[in-house]
């Protein structure tokens, strides 16, 4: 499909200045009024000097309390929150010792991060946003549909928190991903008459509601295509993750033939851990012989356009497309959020899609709050917009001189410029670090909001010994470079340090599908000249003698499903949530995936 014209601007006019000023004061009054009276904001240390300020001025001064927010309040990392987080982690939860703790009242549910790098889980409270906001695109799990989605979710949570209420009840938080806490608290499901809603099916969904419930990952994909493929009527394909949908499109080339069987005789095939969930599946599923003619003529996954020919009237896939998902997409389709990749090849999930199939964003933003959403008036692939919904943005200028607390404002952004968010949200963090880098491409001509392109993690490159670091776009973009031209189609990769010789490293650990290329030892001399090319430190060092060649080993077919269904089983963080870090830093991971190694070029 043929780019979308832009007409951003390039700066912005004073009249847009002021609108934007007003927008961004609006919101943030709105936010650290209602917090300011929370646990968190009385006692956390790091907010002493703006309590000080505001006891001696006039709090009631809208001015003059957004000034004192500016002036006094610092940047802030997970650590500030942490103490006041394990608070609802003990046992036993008082109401009392939590209530309002970081916005008004108790939270909905905790959403975990995904722990990409490997370091220990991080959970943040989330509590219910008002009403008006609930269908904000930013909220919404599954947004509304005219057609037929298919959408996967699994409402799998990690654990439930019980909190002891002072009228002698109990409340009962979930904590689980931030798309199973939003899908939960959209239809107002708690996990404790999950069993009674077995026969849901909701409208527009290929998934019936108990396969939400399955915990085998093998079975939670293999059930899902089933009720796909027998449904043609799919208009739009939603995965948070585009790489989810590959795994899912290898589970289909894998079980077709079984699959297309059970949709003929309509029966569940027989698949681990099902359990009670059985019955309520086979409720739903009819036998369907000339559907099963149409996809054994079909045929499975591999051909171009693949996907709409399964299901005709196919128009939009949403998804983000970088990051872990970048191996499967080609550049020009990548997306943003959370430590994305920026380069592909061309097939997998374009090739089998097929030209006519929009692909889009879903947003970016990150665990602890939204930051943009999808620009359509750009490129949908990967233009976003800064929105005040749920948290307002600032901006720390990651190029910058300055002390890293000289934070700006939406309006003392300039086009080009790299920048980290800074976050204020409406579920109690101030100015909370993101530590994302993003590009401003302009500004939108209606009502001046910067529209922005993620471009990788401030700190996600790989320091070495010799005092380098490659961002993950360089490191991705060289690998994915070779491997397109000597090695093969990237199934995942990710890097870790290679100390077997002196000096360490960027040690690439690699799964392809298919055969490899005859040259493909070539790649590691090309990712050598392009990663010169691409940054000066690197090169710099290298001539010094602080530096040597990287390394690409191969790994055994599969080893990044296994990994994936490894954390997915240890931490059970949602199987929609899993990812594969850029950079490796968990150690237990990177001996496993050393010994999946089979090849090394």
């Amino acid at each position: 499909m043929s780019r979308p014209e832009t007409n951003l601007l390039e700066s912005l006019t004073a009249e847009l200045s002021q609108q934007l000023k007003g927008y961004e004061d609006q919101a943030l009054l709105e936010i650290i009024r209602q917090n300011r009276v929370s646990q968190f904001a009385q006692d956390a240390s790091e907010l002493a000097k703006f309590r000080e300020a505001i006891a001696q001025g006039d709090a009631k001064d809208d001015l003059e309390f957004l000034r004192h927010f500016r002036e006094f309040v610092p940047t802030t990392n997970y650590e500030v929150y942490r103490p006041f987080i394990a608070k609802f982690f003990a046992t036993p939860c008082k109401e009392a010792d939590v209530k309002n703790m970081f916005a008004p009242g108790l939270p909905y549910f905790f959403a975990m991060s995904s722990m990409t790098s490997g370091k220990s889980v991080k959970t943040f409270p989330k509590y219910r946003p008002p009403p008006h906001l609930l269908h904000h695109p930013l909220y919404l799990a599954l947004p509304p549909s005219e057609g037929i989605t298919l959408s996967p979710a699994s409402l799998r949570y990690s654990q439930i928190l019980q909190i002891d209420c002072e009228d002698g009840q109990s409340k009962q938080v979930t904590v689980c991903s931030l798309s199973i806490g939003f899908l939960r608290m959209a239809m107002n499901w708690d996990t404790e008459y999950d069993n009674e809603r077995l026969d849901l099916w909701l409208p527009g969904l290929t998934d019936p509601y108990a396969i939400s419930l399955v915990k085998s990952y093998r079975a939670f994909f293999v059930l899902n295509a089933l009720f796909a493929l027998a449904d043609r009527r799919v208009t739009i394909i939603r995965f948070f993750f585009a790489n989810v949908f590959v795994i899912f499109l290898q589970y289909v080339e894998d079980e077709w033939s079984l699959l297309v069987d059970c949709i003929e005789k309509g029966i569940i095939p027989d698949v681990e851990n099902l359990g009670h969930l059985r019955a309520p599946l086979e409720q739903h599923l009819n036998p369907n012989p000339l559907r099963a003619a149409e996809l054994r003529e079909i045929g499975p996954p591999g051909i171009q356009g693949w996907a709409v020919r399964v299901w005709p009237e196919l128009t939009k896939f949403v998804g983000i497309t970088g990051g872990p998902a970048a191996t499967s997409v080609p550049k020009a389709c990548q997306a943003q959020k959370v430590y994305y990749r920026t380069n592909s090849n061309r097939h997998q999930i374009t090739h089998t899609l097929g030209p006519s199939v929009l692909t889009q964003s879903p947003g970016y933003g990150s665990t602890e709050g939204g930051v943009a959403i999808t620009y359509h008036k750009g490129d949908p692939k990967t233009d976003l917009k800064v929105v005040f919904v749920d948290a307002v943005t600032e901006f720390l200028d990651v190029g910058s001189n300055e002390p890293s607390e000289r934070v700006l404002s939406i309006w003392e952004l300039v086009a080009g410029g790299h920048y980290e968010p800074v976050l204020t949200t409406r579920n109690g963090l101030w100015r909370y670090r993101l530590g994302d880098v993003i590009t401003v491409k302009g500004f939108a001509p209606d009502d001046g909001l910067p529209v922005i392109n993620y471009l990788h993690r401030r700190e996600g490159g790989l320091v070495m010994a010799f005092g380098t670091t490659c961002t993950e776009s360089q490191l991705t973009n060289v690998i994915v470079s070779a491997a397109k031209r000597w090695i093969g189609q990237i199934i995942d990769f990710t890097i870790v340090g290679d100390n077997r010789d002196t000096p360490i490293t960027y040690g690439y650990l690699v799964e392809i599908g298919g055969e490899v290329g005859k040259q493909a030892r070539m790649a590691t001399q090309q990712t050598f000249e392009d990663l010169m090319a691409a940054n000066d430190e690197f090169r710099t060092a290298f001539w010094q003698g602080r530096a040597r060649k990287p390394t690409i080993r191969l790994l055994e077919k599969g080893t990044f499903a296994e990994y994936r269904q490894q954390k997915c089983n240890r931490t059970n963080v949602s199987i929609s949530q899993v990812k594969v870090p850029v950079v490796l830093s968990d150690p237990t991971s990177r001996e496993w995936l050393l010994q999946q190694v089979v090849i090394e070029l």
